[in-house]
């Protein structure tokens, strides 16, 4: 349902980002703890009588975390929001590692099992509850997290495999170009190809670097895709596959093929001597693998 405001296109749109403000963490953490109930098979508060489960015991939740994300932010030893530090609104003030929070928000999701039954216990003013083995209420989750992500403008997705994505914008990576890298019939090059695709839509920023190295890795190895013929002859042939045996295409794709082989032997990408270009701007990442997938994009639909 949309507003009168944003009907009307009255409302200034959302800027989109990838931090994670105090207030962005304060609604996906409050989500998280909504759904404490259905993560307390995991971590159970025993009823006095003994007879189930009444609750989440964060004791042992707190304790868990510690070790399974250690970087959750803490406030007197236990898991919470941030917040602001002397009254003051820098974004210095937010002390926080947001990609911890999207470890919780993963956590909680991978965790959750519906609740079989309500059991009113009124003497001790709970219910004791029973757990069935299926997940149905990550649905409610996802749909929640999601709405967060969208109506703050964060570009983050927690997918239907429980696992939070980057939503990449203006990327040559769609849906239809990742249908067509899982068809590559050559293993090890679809599985650089895969790892690739899932270091490039991580959350963190670092991953991009791995990402665009993968992708080269792939490239190389398509270069040889043509098993019978050494790695120069097999180029050949998909750049001429590709090109229809047109002069000017031939020309064309063999100068991408050749300005990528650069890209990946002069910039610290597949190589780490101190006589490497260093790529500094993580921006630069994306132009990079925007770059090297649509070549490799186009050449895989010419593969036989």
């Amino acid at each position: 349902m949309s507003y009168f405001t944003e009907r009307h296109g009255m409302r200034v749109p959302i800027e989109r980002t990838s931090i994670i403000t105090i207030e962005m963490y304060a609604l996906l953490f409050d989500c998280c703890e909504s759904y404490y109930d259905y993560i307390s098979w995991k971590f159970p508060e025993q009823c006095p009588d003994g007879r189930g489960v009444c609750g989440i015991d964060m004791e042992k939740l707190n304790n868990y975390l510690s070790f399974e994300i250690p970087t959750l932010f803490r406030a007197y030893n236990k898991i919470a929001k941030p917040y602001k530090k002397n009254s003051g609104f820098s974004q210095d003030d937010e002390d926080f590692d947001q990609y911890a929070l999207l470890d919780f928000v993963e956590f909680v999701g991978q965790n959750l099992n519906d609740i079989k039954k309500r059991i009113s216990h009124s003497y001790f003013g709970h219910d004791d509850m029973i757990f069935s083995k299926t997940s149905d209420i990550f649905y409610d989750y996802h749909s929640e997290i999601n709405d967060i992500f969208k109506k703050t403008g964060l570009l983050y997705t927690i997918t239907e495999n429980k696992i939070v994505e980057r939503v990449v914008e203006n990327s040559v990576l769609s849906a239809e170009v990742e249908n067509a890298l899982n068809s590559v019939k050559e293993q090890g090059t679809k599985e650089l190809l895969e790892e690739a695709v899932a270091m490039f839509k991580h959350p963190n920023p670092a991953a991009r670097k791995i990402a665009v190295e993968k992708l080269w890795d792939a490239f190389e190895r398509l270069k040889t895709y043509y098993t019978t013929l050494d790695k120069k002859a097999s180029a050949a042939k998909i750049v001429n596959d590709m090109s229809g045996g047109h002069v000017d295409f031939i020309n064309l794709f063999n100068d991408e093929f050749k300005a990528l082989t650069d890209i990946g032997n002069g910039y610290r990408i597949r190589h780490h001597e101190t006589n490497k270009i260093d790529i500094t701007d993580v921006r630069h990442y994306d132009y990079f693998f925007n770059r090297c997938l649509s070549l490799i994009s186009t050449a895989i639909n010419y593969l036989s």
